[in-house]
């Protein structure tokens, strides 16, 4: 495709602050000689070599290396320029006003990748991993951004696409011969292709909601009426002693939150304020606030006492949480109850009973979090994936059981096919609009 700019761009590819190394990146055309006004010679390709980093004085700024990668075998497709210098802010800056005086200009966030993107040597999911592998707070997240680098989670979208495109080409060949269309599609087998295609993409889906859940987290509410122990449970899932916890009902007046994580999976714990009737003015700005943050829940733990079970507060409560949240109820202090720690499942809803104070059945808990957030065991499978990415396969999952109602009206099947393969061609960047890399690549790192 190639690069829409000629010009050459420079940025600091480390990061801020002072450390043994720091690297300045360049990319552009014909670096060869920016390198050797810079260098005073010319650096042999892809050899790292030692040189002293030239002012335009011929005074020296640093000392270095130098790491010449010549188009198109490098990371943008164009040339590249690395220095390694050492990693003071202020020689740093110095290295980088150099480049500028040479001809380069300071990088966007994000250029570098958005220029390997144009040039073809990634595609928009690659490029995304790049981001994803820098910003990932979880071994499982590492390891699933390098898959996704590697190209996994692309080769998989490839393959739905193929496949779309084959049912396209065997349902849109029976347009020009509509005498025989049903048998055209009975002898291909077209139902049975589209209905594998789609358990296929099923699939796809429910391994990328489980990769942007290891991404992004899951956000947990602690939910219900003062003194159930929600304060208890956090300090008990944080392990150590995060909240105030007293005998004193509406101690917690404002959200406490703290981030674990369960089998590499970021889990964000809120603890809200008791949920009751007051006219405590503190306390109820605090009860607002606890309503906002269930309102944005991922899931809701309706916290009971278990001496008493539910109660019609409880209840109340439980009829206000939103319908498209997951709850669990959660019946803390079965220790005072003289209860044991169960998993029950009551009226198609988990009902745990646990001890936040002793951690008899915490494991509970942690188990059924990791079930919400999908989590298979290992987690090797998983695909790290974006909201968008999430958003392009959910349509092409109804676009393609839209085709699969109406594969007896096969102009309608057509469209609902070629609709679905656009949707599904937006994830590698194969169907695009600009505005969205643009929102993709401001994200980035400045020097990536």
């Amino acid at each position: 495709m190639g690069s829409p700019r000629a010009e050459s761009i420079a940025a600091i590819a480390t990061a801020p602050g002072r450390g043994g190394i720091g690297v300045v990146r360049v990319s552009g055309p014909d670096l060869l000689g920016f390198a050797a006004a810079l260098t005073g010679k010319a650096p042999p390709p892809r050899r790292a070599v030692l040189v002293d980093f030239l002012a335009a004085d011929g005074a020296a700024i640093d000392r270095g290396i130098a790491l010449y990668f010549p188009a198109p075998a490098s990371f943008t497709g164009e040339d590249v320029l690395e220095l390694q210098g050492h990693g003071g802010p202020v020689v740093m800056q110095m290295l980088l006003v150099r480049c500028i005086e040479l001809g380069a200009r300071v990088a966007e966030p994000g250029e570098f990748s958005q220029r390997a993107f144009l040039n073809d040597k990634i595609d928009l999911v690659q490029a995304e991993a790049v981001a994803d592998l820098i910003e990932a707070s979880t071994a499982a997240a590492v390891r699933s951004a390098v898959r996704s680098l590697s190209g996994e989670f692309s080769r998989e979208v490839h393959a739905l696409v193929a496949r779309l495109v084959e049912l396209r080409m065997l349902i849109e060949a029976t347009l020009d011969f509509p005498e025989d269309e049903v048998d055209v599609l009975r002898d291909t087998d077209v139902a049975a292709r589209l209905s594998g295609f789609r358990d296929d993409l099923e699939s796809l889906m429910n391994r990328a909601r489980a990769g942007h859940v290891l991404s992004s987290g899951l956000h947990v509410v602690l939910a219900g009426m003062p003194n159930v122990g929600k304060s208890s449970l956090l300090n008990r899932l944080a392990g150590e002693e995060r909240a105030i916890v007293t005998e004193v009902a509406g101690t917690t007046r404002d959200a406490v939150r703290e981030t674990i994580q369960i089998e590499g999976i970021p889990l964000h714990i809120i603890d809200t304020a008791g949920l009751r009737d007051t006219d405590d003015v503190v306390e109820k700005i605090g009860i607002e606030r606890a309503w906002a943050e269930i309102e944005r829940a991922d899931v809701v733990l309706q916290l009971l006492d278990a001496r008493s079970g539910e109660t019609p507060a409880d209840h109340a409560i439980a009829v206000r949480l939103p319908a498209g949240v997951e709850r669990i109820v959660v019946e803390n202090k079965c220790d005072l109850a003289g209860q044991a720690a169960a998993r029950d499942t009551v009226g198609g809803r988990v009902h745990l009973r646990l001890s936040a104070k002793t951690g008899e059945g915490i494991n509970f808990l942690h188990d059924e979090l990791l079930r919400v957030a999908g989590w298979s065991g290992h987690g090797e499978d998983v695909v790290l994936a974006r909201e968008r990415h999430l958003e392009a396969l959910a349509t092409a999952a109804e676009k393609s059981a839209l085709a699969a109602r109406r594969l007896g009206q096969v102009e309608l099947c057509a469209e609902e096919l070629r609709l679905a393969q656009e949707a599904l061609s937006r994830i590698t960047g194969e169907f695009r609009a600009d505005d969205l890399l643009g929102e993709i690549f401001s994200r980035f790192c400045i020097g990536k």
